[in-house]
């Protein structure tokens, strides 16, 4: 202290009491407070270079995004534009305001949306221009937080609130945090998105009922609040939610733009109290902008200078919704309503220059904060292989034991199944006549083991594919940990749907009567269920849909039905398709059922011509010389083929976007 001079004291004492100060203005922080580590990270990042916007309390980073001449459209096969979904769009989102975009359908608005989101699918048919800068800065990967709420909100159904948000916790944030300081993160957000109350119930699907629409809106929230987000993007936050629970989840995100976040929503046509929370609208009408500012007196007296006045008591929505929507009841209603949109749109690009939404932040280059932020303090390190495995695995157990009722019902199709196979084929005897039933049995055994895990997979999977793919755009986790969890996660109760049917089928049908023939016999069911599991991860990585995946799989199955040994022999196979049952995982099922039923088996002999032993019905299989260990090996090169080009597939079809051009760069392009 004696060191320091009388003009450095001075200047010193002068910063202390501008710190106060502002400390005093600014008052408590949130009540999401970032971790401890980000925290103290951030704080030195953004005081490092002596930047003008410092983050609010809390260490939520104020960013306000910024984007002008935002053009969209679509083209047809030849290259020819048909339709602009954005048409020289331009505005500003601030932090603090709760922005929404408004419009009827087909406006634009979840485009919009998207496309400052970075969400918008990549399309050669789709040609996207313009400028988007967060705080000055052009955007760039990892240069600012990001939370995007999709419109569906899709969890593991069998996991709880806490569970959901824990592991989400576990995956996101660094390992240097200690589990109770995760705790108390996870417990204040579920305080403070008010979800203490359902924390312990399952987030349920279609099929088990869980938490409520709104609950689920608002635990997407929780998710995407884990790493302390900048800005918030709500992609229509009140779908299927009743008016109540809308307006609940609209507190939330009112609540975190008081926090310091920058949230923008689009949404169709709001309740009064849910527009009431809006502080600025973007009103968009076939793509083009009608009105952006203010969202509470001013749209109205704006468009009561064109002679179109609100009624008293009228949602304020509705009326704006109804005046920027063409009337299709009529030529005539078409034409003055579109005439009356194309002239408020004119009007607003006349009232509103380019030049008068950006600020002079962007003028100017200055930046909102120093370039070395977006690296280092924002882009979080992931966890290693073994703790993401550990992590997933625990995910997949709890996801795969509690699923009652798809338990359930594998359970009773196990069940029901045995019987009634059991019944057909009731105690087969050493009679020439069941030769023909043992294949017939071994046959339908392997093609119902088959066909029982191939539709459960592609049933789930293409649904839970989504959170995969959302999880790892956040770069929660790799690949490989991923799948290999869910595999050893399924083994126990995957192996015991095949086990259950063994166990029923075999004395009911007198097979072998052996021990360890009966364990040859589960096992060899057991590889293929998990084969055909394998094979259903595959198909749905390859097509979009859940239906399309029940489509598909059937369907491939099919043809390794037709090429399974028992239908064709594989010596009188065509040559063009000789490659089919060497890939047929029905085929290699039943030719290990067959072997290990057949082997060493004695029938009896009217006839000089029939068949004697079993060995002799394995050589009219084209069985003949074959070990169960062949098959065995076989069904698991198969398993390991599908789950290989399930990993290529999931690599390959990871979600691709649009990526924004300027306007020039995008006009040599199409040149």
């Amino acid at each position: 202290m004696m060191a320091i001079g009388g003009k450095g004291l001075g200047q010193l004492l002068a910063a202390l009491a501008a710190a106060f100060f502002l400390r005093a203005v600014a008052g408590p922080g949130p009540a999401l407070p970032p971790p401890p580590e980000e925290e103290e990270e951030e704080a030195e990042e953004c005081s490092a270079e002596g930047d003008e916007e410092a983050p609010v309390s809390g260490g939520v980073i104020p960013v306000t995004i910024r984007w002008s001449s935002i053009t969209c459209s679509l083209s047809d096969k030849q290259g020819k534009t048909v339709r602009f979904l954005l048409t020289n769009v331009s505005g500003e989102a601030k932090p603090g305001r709760l922005l929404a975009i408004m419009g009827p359908s087909g406006s634009g608005k979840t485009t919009l949306l998207n496309v400052l989101a970075g969400q918008l699918a990549a399309s050669p048919r789709l040609h996207l221009s313009g400028h988007l800068d967060f705080n000055g800065r052009p955007i760039s990967r990892g240069s600012c937080k990001i939370a995007y709420v999709r419109q569906e909100d899709i969890f593991f159904s069998q996991l709880t609130v806490r569970e959901t948000l824990s592991l989400a916790a576990d995956l996101q944030l660094p390992d240097t945090m200690s589990t109770d300081t995760k705790e108390k993160y996870v417990s204040e957000l579920l305080f403070r998105l008010g979800l203490v109350s359902c924390a312990d119930s399952i987030v349920g699907d279609a099929k088990v009922r869980g938490i409520s629409g709104g609950e689920k809106k608002r635990l997407s929230l929780a998710c995407e609040l884990i790493a302390s987000p900048s800005v918030i993007f709500a992609d229509e936050p009140t779908t299927g939610l009743d008016a109540f629970q809308a307006e609940k989840v609209m507190e939330t995100l009112r609540q975190l733009t008081e926090d310091g976040h920058t949230v923008i929503c689009s949404i169709h046509q709001p309740r009064g109290s849910v527009y009431g929370k809006f502080d600025d609208i973007v009103l968009l009408s076939e793509g083009a902008i009608v009105y952006m500012g203010p969202a509470k007196e001013e749209p109205l007296a704006y468009f009561s200078t064109f002679g179109y006045q609100c009624p008293d008591h009228e949602n304020p929505a509705e009326f704006l919704a109804d005046l920027i929507s063409v009337d299709y009841s009529s030529a005539e209603s078409v034409h003055s309503s579109q005439k009356r949109i194309d002239d408020l749109v004119e009007a607003f690009a006349n009232k509103i220059s380019v030049t008068e939404c950006i600020s002079p932040i962007m003028k100017t280059g200055r930046l909102g904060f120093p370039e070395k932020f977006g690296r280092k303090s924002l882009v979080k390190k992931r966890h290693g292989w073994w703790r993401q495995f550990c992590l997933l695995l625990k995910r997949a157990w709890m996801q795969a034991c509690r699923d009652g009722p798809t338990n359930i019902v594998r359970t009773r199709m196990s069940v029901a199944s045995a019987i009634i196979f059991g019944s057909v084929f009731w105690r087969m005897g050493k009679s020439q006549t069941s030769i023909q039933d043992r294949m017939g049995l071994l046959q339908v055994a392997a093609i119902n083991t088959a066909m029982a895990a191939l539709t459960k997979t592609v049933g789930v999977f293409p649904k839970e594919r989504a959170i995969v793919d959302r999880e790892r755009a956040k770069g929660s986790y790799a690949l490989g940990p991923y799948l290999l969890s869910k595999l050893l996660a399924e083994i126990p109760i995957g192996a015991a749907f095949p086990l259950m049917f063994g166990t029923i089928l075999y004395p009911m049908a007198r097979l072998h009567p052996s021990l360890s023939r009966f364990a040859k016999f589960c096992a060899v069911n057991t590889v293929e269920s998990f084969a055909a599991s394998a094979m259903g991860l595959t198909v749905g990585a390859m097509v979009p849909t859940t239906e399309a995946a029940m489509a598909v799989g059937p369907s491939l199955m099919t043809v390794f039905i037709v090429f399974g040994g028992y239908y064709v022999n594989s010596e009188n196979t065509p040559l063009i398709f000789r490659w089919i049952p060497r890939v047929s995982l029905i085929r290699w099922a039943f030719q290990g059922l067959c072997i290990n039923e057949f082997s060493g088996l004695q029938f009896e002999q009217q006839n000089s011509f029939d068949i004697q032993t079993g060995e002799q019905a394995l050589e009219r299989l084209s069985f003949g010389g074959s070990r169960i260990r062949d098959t065995m090996v076989a069904q698991g090169r198969i398993l390991m083929f599908w789950y290989w080009t399930t990993y290529l597939l999931l690599k390959k079809n990871k979600p691709k976007y649009q990526q924004l051009l300027p306007p020039s760069e995008l006009k040599q392009q199409l040149d």
